[in-house]
This record gives C-alpha cells, sequence and structure tokens, in this order.
C-alpha cells in the first residue's frame, strides 16, 4: 500500500503530464478523436460526417457483450497523487468525454503482473482514449468542473477487474 508521497529529492516519483497523442498512447490502447479516424465519409444524404473505426472494442472474451453507460466524475485538483492502478483482463475500456473539458490520463506497462512507472497524459476536450484489454490505468481522473463521460467497455460473468497498490505513490504537480 502506497503510504508516503514522494520526498523532495524523488523526482522519479513525480509526473508532469504530457499531450495526449496518438503515438504516446499506442502502446496503452488508441486515442478517441476525428483526427484519427481510419476513414471519413459523408453518410445520411451528406448531413452526417462519419469519422469510422476510432478504436477496437474488445469485449468478447470468456462471453462478454459490450454495454455503455456515463460514468459523472468529481473533479480533481493538482497535485493529484497516484497511488493505485486497475486493469481488466477481459475487454477494453473507452472513456469519451461529454464535456469540452480536459481530464487526466494514467497508464503504465505492465512488468511481471504488476504496474510499472506511471505515464501521465492531458486529454483535451474532445478526446477520448480506450485502454486495451489488460492495460494498467488509474480511475477516471476529471479535471476543472464535474465532468460527464461515455463509457464502453464489458458486461456479462467473470472477473473483469484487477487492482494494484503501489509501494510507494507518484505524484502529477502539472499539467
Amino acid at each position: 500500500m502506497a503510504d508516503r508521497a514522494p520526498a523532495a529529492g524523488d523526482k522519479d516519483r513525480i509526473l508532469v503530464a504530457e499531450p495526449l497523442t496518438l503515438l504516446g498512447f499506442e502502446p496503452f490502447g488508441q486515442v478517441i478523436e476525428p483526427d484519427n479516424a481510419e476513414s471519413i465519409r459523408l453518410i445520411n444524404g451528406g448531413t452526417t460526417t462519419r469519422f469510422h473505426d476510432l478504436a477496437a472494442v474488445d469485449v468478447a472474451a470468456e462471453g462478454g457483450r459490450p454495454l455503455i453507460n456515463i460514468f459523472r466524475g468529481k473533479p480533481s485538483a493538482l497535485p493529484v497523487t497516484i497511488a493505485m492502478m486497475e486493469r481488466h483482463p477481459l475487454g477494453s475500456q473507452a472513456f469519451v468525454p461529454l464535456h469540452d473539458r480536459p481530464f487526466l490520463v494514467v497508464v503504465a506497462p505492465d512488468e511481471n503482473g504488476r504496474p510499472g512507472p506511471p505515464r501521465a497524459f492531458v486529454a483535451r476536450g474532445g478526446q477520448g482514449v480506450n485502454y486495451g484489454r489488460n492495460v494498467w490505468h488509474h480511475p477516471l481522473i476529471a479535471l476543472g468542473d464535474m465532468s460527464d463521460f461515455l463509457v464502453v467497455d464489458r458486461g456479462g460473468e467473470g472477473a473483469n477487474l484487477e487492482e494494484a497498490a503501489y509501494p510507494e505513490s507518484f505524484v502529477i504537480e502539472t499539467v
């Protein structure tokens, strides 16, 4: 369990959130925004632009089914302490903001079944993320105001949540 904040000289435990980009986030899933569409085409008699195939929804393992939720995130103020991570072994999980507000995205590589050192990203309004199956990530961190997110993830039988605490916490000081 994380029981202390990083000491002043413990700089490897201080995170600076970087802008969310397609390449930076690629090891962890997909960035959901119109610029990342596989194809763009007009539909509905030319009244609607379709930005096609923005994320790979992966929920079918062990009889899973897709479900859509709305999560309402209370805003966090900086600095934000990261003491734990979670992952979903049976499916992906997508977060698409319903407001034009930034939010924090914190992910980590897997190191022998445990989360490794985290990376922090700032998603700007209009960007969403799709965490790949088994990707360590922090629960939702809204910024500024109460924010709603459309969340697409896995429903059905099976344990699809694993949590792990860091021995020492990390702190996101700036975005």
